[in-house]
């Protein structure tokens, strides 16, 4: 037992690039989709703040391809706020999930971690790390999945995998298969041993040699651009699902909440997710009111410090306001995600919406949303102006445009 205290651990993020969010926009277009704001955090603080609860934490690693500049601000004020180094790295060019993780194998390995957690940006859970890894250790092998029940329909939208009821190896792995194979499905969240790193290496080896004897035949020789290239690796295909069934791979199964968080309106619903934990682990965060000296808050609702809140409002529940907000009398939100230096004039509503940064809501007019609609929640971009008495509904508003009539499942360019 004395020699696991002195384990090392590293964590590596991927946060993917701009051509990964293009269906976050046109929230993606002001801001780079792992730092918007959901529960009033960056979305890539949550599974860094997670990482903090790793026993010997020695480094985040975040992997991606957003220039350097776009992180570093927050990768500086995120590192001297949970005192772990935290450390933006570039890809040069797409290596593919677990090609990605290779690729920096060396710098991830300075600190001789025994094991290296692995954990994508857009997964939104309680990410139950330190009890993965203990698990993990348990289980021996090259790496342990979180893993979740979901609902037979919805199953074959991710990675669906068997696992042996008594021992939870995991037996076979299929990514987005096209038949029902399983209700269990990959949550996007790993621990490894550095073993990966050798079974990663295997794969691009085989690659190569596999293109080597590919050459002989005339037929691949005119088809050069359907290989794939022996440097890009996908860890569900070419690590998963191979090792499947041969006692190297685990799976740990939450009983909490899992989201992916691929549209707008679905980091609305995490924000809720995200609201709702921290009334069991950080509470101080939430705030409350009355309706006397501040506004009447109904349930989980998160305010900065420097938004403006007038005490008639009535706010809640599931709501987020950023920095610099104003929101005048008689205003009711519920369910929203309100960014930085919005204004919200009296007597507005806002419901099942996003109201981006430096937007304003006119007196009397209305942005809500439905989310089983064709558009589903309403999406205000950047600079937003919805003018008195109009009502904007499950519509999606690019940055610099003003609404002076009413409109409804519409995408204003």
């Amino acid at each position: 037992m004395g020699s696991a205290v002195e384990e090392k651990v590293v964590a590596v993020i991927m946060v993917g690039g701009p051509t990964k969010g293009t269906r976050f926009r046109p929230l993606s277009l002001n801001i780079p989709k792992p730092l918007f704001p959901i529960a009033g955090q960056p979305m890539v603080h949550h599974p860094i703040s997670a990482c903090k609860r790793i026993p010997n934490l020695a480094q985040i690693y975040l992997v991606g391809f957003y220039e350097e500049r776009e992180f570093a601000l927050y990768v500086s004020a995120i590192s001297n706020e949970l005192k772990v180094p935290v450390r933006y790295l570039r890809e040069d060019k797409p290596h593919g999930s677990a090609g990605g993780l290779y690729q920096f194998r060396n710098l991830i390995m300075e600190d001789d971690p025994s094991h290296i957690f692995l954990l994508n940006c857009d997964v939104c859970c309680s990410f139950p790390l330190p009890e993965m890894l203990e698990a993990h250790r348990k289980y021996g092998g090259i790496g342990t999945l979180l893993v979740i029940k979901v609902s037979p329909e919805s199953a074959n939208q991710f990675g669906e995998l068997v696992a042996d009821p008594v021992t939870n190896e995991l037996l076979h792995y299929t990514e987005k298969p096209e038949t029902f194979v399983s209700d269990r499905i990959n949550c996007g969240v790993y621990v490894f041993t550095p073993d990966i790193f050798t079974a990663i290496r295997d794969v691009s080896f085989q690659r190569k040699d596999t293109a080597i004897l590919r050459r002989v035949s005339s037929f691949e020789a005119l088809q050069p651009a359907t290989r794939i290239p022996a440097d890009f690796v996908r860890l569900d295909q070419d690590i998963l699902s191979p090792l499947a069934g041969k006692k190297q791979l685990y799976t740990y199964e939450t009983l909490d909440f899992w989201e992916q968080i691929k549209s707008p309106g679905m980091s609305l619903r995490c924000s809720g997710l995200y609201l709702s934990q921290f009334r069991l682990t950080s509470p101080q965060v939430l705030a409350s009111g009355d309706g006397t000296k501040s506004a009447i808050v109904i349930g989980d609702v998160y305010i900065h410090p420097s938004a403006k809140i007038h005490p008639t409002a009535k706010i809640g529940p599931n709501v987020s306001i950023s920095a610099n907000a104003r929101v005048g009398p008689g205003v009711r939100l519920i369910s929203c995600i309100i960014l930085d230096n919005v204004e919200i004039m009296e007597n507005a509503v806002v419901t099942n919406a996003i109201v981006g940064w430096k937007s304003s809501i006119g007196r009397w007019s209305r942005a809500e949303g439905v989310y089983n609609s064709k558009l589903g929640v309403t999406i205000l971009g950047d600079s937003v102006a919805v003018e008195d008495e109009v009502v904007v509904t499950s519509s999606i508003v690019l940055p610099n445009k003003t609404l002076n009539v009413s409109v409804q499942d519409e995408i204003i360019l």
